[in-house]
Formats: structure tokens, C-alpha cells, sequence
């Protein structure tokens, strides 16, 4: 054991040596990389040119100069952490490459808090939209936690809208803040929470519209909305809704007509949005004006889950 240990310090303190003595060999490897094929495919750039250097160096001080030599536990110890810093640096390199800005069409949102997971997902519709539209201030007749039970349940709203005749919206649950929705007039799609505080929301979309000017056209989008409590004329609550929208087309060809193809686009967007912050602010009035009604109509069969029809009568109809 003593011994064996010796003759690791001994190969540990030889390294200086044995790279002084190689300095000019070092220098004229780093001007001549050689095995480019071996470099990982996922590699920076800044490292793709250095990734050959760095490995000869390391293969030579692993083996102390004698390729084939078996490396000691601690030399070999100290280049994976080498090694690990190299990836680790590279890593973040690349993550903070991926940055939202904060402002959108004059409102501020907290995009530092954004799942680093999505930054880079969101970032490149963002920076590469077809169209960037912007709707609201909008006041809907709903309070601001009922208007937040129902943004947090879409198929719970869109079977509301269905029973109440206000609309052909359907939406089912795809996971945790996941859920496809479709409007009944040719937009279907996924709509994902991306991130939610009490005045703020981000949304990722990707759906598909069939319409008669714009047939089967594919894309995804990110909405950022901007919530708040007001009050209106008789002192009752509402909640007013700003939203600001990017798409991004997934059919080169049409993105390639931006020019030509954006009042069209921009039309059928907004209208979207629009329609659909519209149809809850005639749920809102509904419920306001005829709270037995909406009651009733939650009643029939199909039953709906309990705890929703018990939050809605505690809201509309108090204890």
C-alpha cells in the first residue's frame, strides 16, 4: 500500500516535468487539430475547434507521456473534473443564450421566472414571428377569481359555453397546465401554462386552422396576458384582460409571404383571441343576470365534478 501510494505522488509530481518538456509539441498541436470526426456533435462551436487540443493534452496527461500506460485513481480523478468543468462551462454558454425580453407591446412581464426548460421554445417564435398582435384592455362581467377558476379549467368552461348555447368551444385535460381545445369553427390545438402569478400568464400554442382563405395552416404561438380587478359603473367586480400574441407559421412558403399574407393572418389571429375573451364576457353576463339559469343548466346530465358546480354556487348564489 505504502509503496503503491509513492509511486502515485511520484507520477503526479512528474506532470510538470513532463509538460514543460512538451511545451513545443503543445503549441504545434494546437495549430494543426487532428481527428475532426471525433468531436461531439453536440459541442459549442467555441469548442468544436478546440475539442481535438484538449483531448491529446489530456490522453498525455493521463498517461503521464506513455500512451497505453494505465492512468493512476487520482490522475484520473483530476481529468474528469477537468473534463466536467469544460461541459458545465458549455452548458452555460448555451443557457444563456436563450433570454426573453420583458416588454411586450408596452406591458411588462416577469420572463426571469420562466421555466429555463421553455426560454429557448419561446424565444424562437418570439424573435421569428409571422404576426405579433395585441388586444385589450378588454373588461369581462366576471370577478377576478371566478374569471381565474375558469381560465384554470378549460374544459370546465368550454362545457359551460356548450350548455348556455354560447358557443361550440370543447377542450379536454392533456396533463398538468396541458389541454387541447378546439372552437368549433376550424382552429384546433394544444395550449400549455407556461408560467402564472396573480396578475400575469404565459401561454405556448400549437395548433392547425382550416379556414376557406387560409386552408389547413399550422403554427405555434406565444400569449402573454395581464389580468386585473376592476369595478365597473354600479360598483360591480370585473376583471379587465390585456393580451399580447406571437405566431409563427409553420409552412415556409406562407412565412416566406409574410409581406402579402400578414393583414390576413393578423385578422384571423385577433379574431380568435377575440372571440374567445368575448364569449367569456358573455358567460359573465349570464351569470350575473340569471344565476338560477346557469344553475340549472349545470344540473342536467351529464354530471359535472362537484367541487366546480359547488364553487360556482357559492360565487353566484352565496351561502
Amino acid at each position: 500500500m505504502i509503496s503503491a501510494w509513492r509511486f502515485q505522488r511520484r507520477s503526479l509530481s512528474d506532470i510538470d516535468l513532463s509538460t514543460a518538456a512538451n511545451d513545443v509539441s503543445a503549441s504545434a498541436s494546437f495549430s494543426a487539430p487532428k481527428n475532426p470526426q471525433r468531436i461531439p456533435v453536440n459541442t459549442l462551436p467555441v469548442f468544436r475547434d478546440l475539442w481535438p487540443c484538449i483531448c491529446r493534452h489530456l490522453l498525455h496527461l493521463v498517461t503521464n507521456g506513455n500512451v497505453g500506460q494505465t492512468p493512476c485513481p487520482v490522475t484520473h480523478m483530476l481529468v474528469v473534473w477537468i473534463v466536467m468543468g469544460i461541459l458545465v462551462s458549455a452548458g452555460y454558454g448555451r443557457a444563456e443564450a436563450c433570454t426573453l425580453p420583458p416588454d411586450h407591446a408596452g406591458l411588462l412581464f416577469p420572463v426571469e421566472r420562466v421555466n429555463p426548460d421553455w426560454a429557448c421554445r419561446l424565444q424562437a417564435i418570439i424573435q421569428n414571428h409571422t404576426t405579433e398582435s395585441r388586444l385589450g384592455p378588454i373588461r369581462t362581467a366576471l370577478s377576478e377569481p371566478l374569471y381565474r377558476h375558469l381560465l384554470d379549467h378549460p374544459p370546465f368552461t368550454a362545457d359551460m359555453i356548450r350548455r348556455l348555447h354560447l358557443g361550440r368551444y370543447r377542450s379536454e385535460a392533456r396533463g398538468p397546465g396541458r389541454f387541447w381545445g378546439d372552437d368549433g369553427e376550424g382552429t384546433k390545438g394544444i395550449v400549455e401554462l407556461v408560467y402564472e402569478d396573480p396578475t400575469s400568464r404565459i401561454y405556448f400554442l400549437e395548433g392547425i386552422h382550416e379556414g376557406r382563405l387560409l386552408p389547413h395552416v399550422t403554427g405555434k404561438a406565444v400569449v402573454f396576458l395581464r389580468t386585473g380587478a376592476m369595478r365597473d359603473a354600479n360598483n360591480n367586480e370585473t376583471t379587465n384582460s390585456t393580451l399580447v400574441a406571437y405566431t409563427k407559421l409553420d409552412n415556409r412558403f406562407l412565412s416566406g409571404l409574410v409581406s402579402l399574407l400578414h393583414p390576413l393572418v393578423s385578422k384571423v389571429v385577433t379574431s380568435r383571441l377575440q372571440k374567445g375573451v368575448e364569449t367569456v364576457d358573455r358567460l359573465g353576463v349570464v351569470m350575473r343576470l340569471d344565476p338560477e339559469r346557469v344553475m340549472s343548466e349545470l344540473a342536467n346530465p351529464p354530471a359535472l365534478p362537484e367541487h366546480h358546480v359547488a364553487f360556482l354556487k357559492q360565487t353566484l348564489m352565496g351561502p
